[in-house]
């Protein structure tokens, strides 16, 4: 299996995040539950990203696993 990301959509995905609630942040786009882990990336040696929401809110993660701002989308996939 490769072990370099690959591009889950060249979009962002919007998400409901709930403030104080830990999110896996899928970084290698292998997952089924896009933009989430499902532990797709085994072997890839690319792991999730781990981060807590600091308000309840709607954020714009990043699809294209090329963001410069992870996970958010910073707009890197205008570009690729």
């Amino acid at each position: 299996m490769t072990t370099e990301a690959i591009a889950a959509q060249l979009s962002p995905y919007q998400v409901e995040v709930e403030a104080g609630q830990t999110y896996r942040w899928c970084r290698c786009g292998r997952s089924s539950t896009q933009p989430f882990c499902d532990g797709a990336h085994a072997g890839t040696g690319i792991e999730p990203m781990m981060f807590v929401a600091e308000r309840t809110e709607t954020v714009m993660l990043c699809g294209c696993k090329e963001s410069g701002d992870p996970p958010f989308c910073d707009g890197t996939h205008n570009v690729l």
